[in-house]
């Protein structure tokens, strides 16, 4: 028999999307809240990093609503100096584990289940003591639709040849000996942290093979930094963004304006970005990994074996004697946006560009202060996860719909302006009245809103209609 249960929210995955929406609920209304995930602690996939992974973007975007994450501080040495602090895996792992227990389950608001198996239709099972519940929510939050994915727990899409030493890079940090070269597979963020890594603790690039099957456009990471000080560069870059956009002629003449103000960045200006995953990194580890020159573009790997590489427009040797690092994960399984708001159902997806934690909080205040499902859904339309270069046109047009549609409602402007998560908003307002150059930046940002978002419109129309 299995245990009843009734709640007024069943959240599925007590990740970052998860928590962040909890967070919300709890603070902003008195309903009760039941959370359901398979792993021993909060966090998500958090439980399953690499040893070495830190936040891509400043801790003080990410995390809970009502908890900061960031210690404060400006990063004085490594490849992020200069910038504002990035939490590592271990830290974000602590704070949401600290968020559960005092945070989240003080309030009497919530029960937790860790370790359990959701089977869908409110049953769930404990994965070790066996006992089945079923639970009768007002509401379930499905937080596993965006289900990310990480090398530990990745099978490859290629055959992997008995004899070839091949790990995921989360076991890096293990290895006791050298090899005769180091060949990293996948050319996304986590392809990134693996050649990072590797240069950071010795090893010579040049002992380095990064098999890129496409290069991707990458987002400079000074232009996402909190507070006045770094004015010019966060709001300044979304000016510049907005400038580049309406001024441009082309989609490719668009491209090139956006990496000629800085607001992208690539790893090789002579070969031209087909991928686009929102990776963010510093213009520091940009020349880092320059340093690596022999990068293979031949498409996807196919096989591996222990004399040879096959890909999909080539070969390339290789030796037993050479470690194949595994970065080949997507970090998303799932890229097909639907309605985050159903008749009983809320799929929490991103409704601002690359921050989900923001967007899972911002989902749940919606849910707690508006009737409609329509009203819901006009108020959060989502903003689709990128994969290819040409993905940014409708991800950038539907992050401005809704910076739009929330400018014109006096009470989301004010919850904007009081949640940690949006340091744009309160950068924004804190600009002196008399400080004529951040002005002009503001004035330009506004001038060229209008105009960026209309020659989108026309882009995506020839892109959907070819």
């Amino acid at each position: 028999m299995a245990t009843e249960l009734a709640t007024d929210y069943l959240i599925v995955g007590s990740g970052a999307v998860g928590m962040a929406f909890a967070d919300v609920i709890i603070s902003e209304t008195d309903k009760n809240v039941v959370i359901v995930d398979r792993f021993a602690k909060p966090g998500g996939h958090w439980n399953s990093a690499y040893p070495f992974v830190t936040l891509h973007q400043p801790s003080q975007f990410y995390g809970v609503s009502s908890r900061e994450l960031s210690k404060g501080r400006i990063d004085e040495v490594g490849l992020n100096r200069g910038l504002s602090d990035l939490a590592s895996g271990a830290e974000v792992s602590a704070y949401y584990d600290d968020v559960m227990r005092h945070t989240l389950l003080p309030t009497g608001q919530v029960r937790y289940f860790p370790m359990c198996d959701y089977r869908g239709d409110g049953n769930f099972e404990h994965k070790l003591s066996g006992e089945h519940f079923h639970v009768t929510p007002h509401m379930t939050v499905d937080c596993t639709y965006l289900n990310t994915t990480v090398p530990s727990t990745h099978t490859p899409n290629f055959e992997v040849g008995v004899g070839v030493q091949f790990m995921p890079l989360n076991d890096l940090p293990k290895l006791e000996h050298a090899r005769a070269g180091y060949v990293v597979v996948g050319g996304g963020k986590t392809g990134i942290d693996a050649v990072l890594w590797l240069i950071d603790v010795g090893v010579d690039p040049d002992q380095i093979t990064w098999i890129v099957s496409r290069d991707a456009w990458l987002l400079n990471r000074k232009n996402a930094q909190p507070g006045l000080e770094f004015f010019e560069n966060t709001i300044g870059a979304q000016a510049n963004q907005f400038e580049a956009i309406a001024s441009s002629t082309s989609v490719a003449d668009m491209f090139d304006r956006l990496e000629a103000c800085g607001y992208f960045l690539r790893l090789d200006t002579a070969v031209r970005p087909t991928m686009f995953h929102a990776a963010t990194i510093s213009e520091l580890e940009l020349a880092e990994l320059q340093r690596v020159k022999n990068i293979v573009r031949m498409g996807r790997v196919q096989t591996i074996s222990t004399d040879e590489i096959v890909l999909d427009g080539g070969t390339v040797p290789t030796t037993a004697e050479h470690l194949f690092i595994d970065c080949s994960a997507s970090a998303i399984s799932n890229l097909e946006p639907k309605p985050i708001f159903e008749d009983g159902l809320i799929t929490p997806q991103t409704v601002r560009s690359y921050q989900p934690a923001f967007s899972a909080a911002f989902v749940a205040h919606i849910d707690a202060t508006r009737e409609t499902v329509e009203e819901k859904n006009h108020l959060c339309q989502v903003v689709p996860l990128p994969n290819a270069d040409l993905d940014y046109l409708k991800l950038t047009s539907a992050f401005m719909v809704n910076q739009f549609n929330w400018g014109q409602d006096p009470e989301i402007k004010a919850w904007l302006l009081a949640n940690r998560l949006d340091g744009f908003s309160q950068t924004i307002a804190a600009v002196p009245k008399d400080d004529e150059a951040k002005i002009a930046i503001l004035r330009k940002l506004g001038d060229n809103a209008f105009p960026a978002v209309a020659k989108l419109g026309e882009y995506i129309a020839e892109y959907e209609s070819a």
